[in-house]
């Protein structure tokens, strides 16, 4: 044990990322607290989708197949046996269809509510990692304008006796803020952006699915009245 009371193998991994705050101040130590919030909602984003089985579409295309060739009641029996985004939206439309309440266009509607909150919570988390992405490398730039404030004010005390190397190492002090900030927010951005592509590829097979549920066979894209998802914002959730 050393003065931090940490294992001499933890002290020497974490005594990089403590000179690093004790260089760059509030502002660093701020972007790291984000920074580990950050890693914190990925996780929770990359758990989500596992858990609602995003990108899992083979089983229940094959069951809508067995549906749309007639064989209904052996669709039943096989829809629902694999845990995904899809296979839940099968679901509520074969027992919707099968238990014969309601018109067609009330099971339209009622899908499309499904849908919609299925994509409202595949987006949750991604409002504050999109936020995080943003405000970042501001503030990071503002450590740099508050470090450069500092430099110059110090060589506007000594004077004539400027130091040259005291001058250079205020402003690479400066610097080192938005690097980090850059840091952080780069990472977060490309997350953010790969999480909205299989957000976009879950709607996709939803407009698809229904699609060919209404019409009896599969097509590319939903025409219009039988799920609008696209025309609701792809706005993240809070």
């Amino acid at each position: 044990m050393n003065s931090s009371g940490l294992p001499p193998f933890l002290a020497d991994m974490f005594a990089p990322i403590l000179e690093l705050a004790r260089t760059g101040g509030p502002v660093v130590v701020l972007l790291g607290a984000l920074s580990v919030i950050t890693l914190a909602l990925a996780l929770a984003k990359l758990i989500q989708f596992h858990a609602a089985g995003t990108g899992r579409h083979v089983n229940a295309r094959k069951v809508l197949r067995v549906w749309i060739s007639g064989e209904r009641e052996t669709a039943m029996q096989h829809v629902g046996g694999e845990r995904s985004v899809l296979g839940d939206v099968l679901v509520h439309l074969v027992r919707g269809a099968s238990n014969g309440r309601g018109t067609e266009a009330q099971l339209r509607e009622d899908i499309e509510r499904v849908c919609l909150n299925k994509l409202a919570h595949l987006r949750s988390f991604l409002r504050p990692l999109d936020m995080i992405a943003q405000t970042a490398p501001l503030i990071g730039l503002f450590g740099t304008v508050l470090g450069m404030i500092q430099a110059f004010q110090s060589m506007q005390g000594a004077g004539a006796n400027v130091d040259p190397s005291v001058l250079a190492g205020g402003i690479w002090v400066a610097l080192l803020t938005t690097a980090v900030g850059l840091a952080v927010a780069i990472p977060t951005s490309v997350f953010v952006g790969w999480c909205d592509g299989r957000i976009e590829r879950e709607q996709q097979a939803m407009e698809d699915l229904v699609t060919a549920f209404f019409t009896g066979k599969p097509t590319e894209a939903a025409p219009v009245g039988v799920v609008d998802l696209a025309s609701h914002g792809r706005r993240h959730a809070h």
